[in-house]
């Protein structure tokens, strides 16, 4: 898992069905523990009983609004991290999120690949972390997120920031067969939306890098995508 992630419990407030819905989908999916609230009032009660690692958000809430809840956490001596969801980006209202505890903010509307990072970094700073918690392995593959380095074997191999993200991603969702599609959507910004091309070449230069040319480590899934399947044990 990726650093901080595996294990992590989300709480997510939010008062539109859909956005909790599509959030909570998502955050699963990269490995966090979910739950959901739909106004203010829900979330004191949800994170008493959850104990969340970290809350996201929503400011505009039917009942309370985030910005209120943040301090009643924190006035009941709760340190949960907190993100705020806000479709405010006024100096004064964003003063007023931090000011009230609030660790970080996204700007609707977002992407969830940005709250993801969001999320591990604020995690990255309030969680203790071990060597293990920041290192990937599979085989002799390694991929640590603190020093943002690989290595093969004893070799440390240099990528670029796409390939080092097309590499995390597939690791982090080994063994799984993930669409080309998938790939795009969770590595590439909005500016390459449609290039599925872009993930063949990228594979490609991977392949090379990682001395995988016939695909032993990133497999082909004919008609589909690919996937990083974990070396037989030998």
């Amino acid at each position: 898992m990726a650093a901080n992630r595996d294990g992590a419990r989300i709480l997510v407030v939010d008062d539109e069905e859909s956005i909790r819905d599509l959030l909570t989908t998502a955050l699963r999916f990269t490995g966090f523990t979910v739950d959901t609230a739909d106004g203010g009032k829900e979330a004191l009660r949800r994170a008493g009983a959850f104990q969340p690692d970290l809350i996201v958000l929503d400011v505009n809430l039917p009942d309370i609004d985030g910005f209120e809840v943040c301090r009643r956490l924190r006035a009941g001596g709760d340190a949960w991290p907190v993100i705020f969801l806000t479709a405010r980006d006024e100096a004064d209202d964003l003063r007023e999120g931090f000011s009230g505890g609030g660790d970080d903010y996204l700007t609707k509307p977002f992407s969830l690949e940005e709250l993801v990072l969001r999320i591990e970094a604020v995690l990255r700073r309030t969680r203790p972390m071990t060597e293990e918690s920041v290192r990937i392995k599979v085989g002799d593959l390694v991929l640590d997120e603190t020093a943002h380095q690989v290595w093969k074997g004893a070799d440390e191999i240099a990528l670029s920031p796409t390939e080092y993200r097309l590499l995390r991603y597939l690791l982090i969702n080994r063994d799984r067969a993930l669409s080309k599609r998938q790939l795009l959507d969770h590595v590439w910004d909005d500016a390459a939306a449609g290039e599925l091309s872009a993930v063949e070449t990228y594979v490609s230069y991977l392949r090379r890098k990682l001395d995988d040319r016939e695909g032993r480590l990133i497999q082909t899934v004919r008609g589909f995508g690919y996937a990083l399947r974990t070396p037989p044990a030998t």
